[in-house]
C-alpha cells in the first residue's frame, strides 16, 4: 500500500510507540487535567505538529546532520532536557491553589506540547531508522509513500490523544473531589518531568 511493506505491522509498531510512557503522554495528560478536552485536544495538535516535523526532518536527513556535527545534536538535547526540567520544577514548587502550571488558553498547551516534542533530537534519529523498516523498495513512490506514512502517525496519535483526554477528563472530575489526590498526582507529573529531562540530558 502506497510501497509501505506490511501496513498491519506499521500501524501496530507505531501505536505500541504510543502507548509507551514519555514527555508527550505526560503533556497530554497534564494539559487535559488544567485544560479540560479543549487543553488536551490541543496538546493533541501540539504532539502531532511537532512529529510531523521531526519525521520530515529526518526524512530530509537532518538525522544525518546531526551524527555528523554532535555539537549541535547534544545543544539541542541540553536544550530540551532543560525545558522539560523548568516545566518539572515549576511544577514541584507550586504551591496548593496557586495558577496553573500549563497556561489556560488552548494555544498556550499547543505551543508547550510541540516544543516538548521538537526539543527531542533523537526523535529525528529514530524516525530516520524507523521509516525503512517499512519501505517496500520494489514498490516505493519517494515522497508520496513518506506522506502516506507520516499521515497514518498523524491519524493514530490522534485517536490515542483524544481516548486519552476523554479518559483523563473523566477521571479529572473525581480528583476535584478529593484536591489532596490532585496535588500528589500534580506533584508526581513534575518529577516525572523533571525525570525525562534529567535522562534526555545525561543519556548518550
Amino acid at each position: 500500500m502506497f510501497g509501505v511493506a506490511d501496513y498491519g505491522a506499521f500501524v501496530a509498531t507505531v501505536i505500541i510507540f504510543l502507548l509507551i510512557p514519555g514527555p508527550g503522554n505526560l503533556a497530554l495528560i497534564t494539559s487535559t487535567g488544567k485544560g479540560g478536552v479543549r487543553g488536551g485536544l490541543a496538546a493533541t495538535l501540539g504532539v502531532i505538529l511537532g512529529d510531523q516535523v521531526l519525521m520530515w526532518a529526518a526524512v530530509a536527513g537532518v538525522a544525518a546532520l546531526l551524527l555528523a556535527y554532535p555539537t549541535a545534536f547534544h545543544a539541542v538535547q541540553w536544550l530540551g532536557a532543560a525545558y522539560l526540567a523548568w516545566l518539572g520544577g515549576v511544577m514541584l514548587l507550586a504551591k496548593p491553589g496557586a495558577a496553573p502550571v500549563l497556561n489556560i488558553k488552548a494555544g498556550h498547551y499547543l505551543r508547550q506540547a510541540m516544543m516538548i516534542t521538537l526539543l527531542n533530537p533523537k526523535a529525528i534519529v529514530f524516525y530516520m531508522a524507523f521509516f525503512p523498516l517499512f519501505v517496500d523498495p520494489a514498490r516505493h513512490q519517494g515522497l508520496p509513500t513518506f506522506g502516506f506514512m507520516a499521515l497514518t502517525i498523524a491519524a493514530l496519535t490522534f485517536l490515542y490523544g483524544l481516548t486519552m483526554t476523554l479518559l483523563t477528563h473523566h477521571l479529572a472530575g473525581h480528583l476535584r473531589a478529593n484536591p489532596l489526590v490532585g496535588r500528589v498526582l500534580e506533584k508526581l507529573a513534575g518529577l516525572c518531568l523533571l525525570g525525562f529531562g534529567l535522562r534526555l540530558a545525561f543519556t548518550r
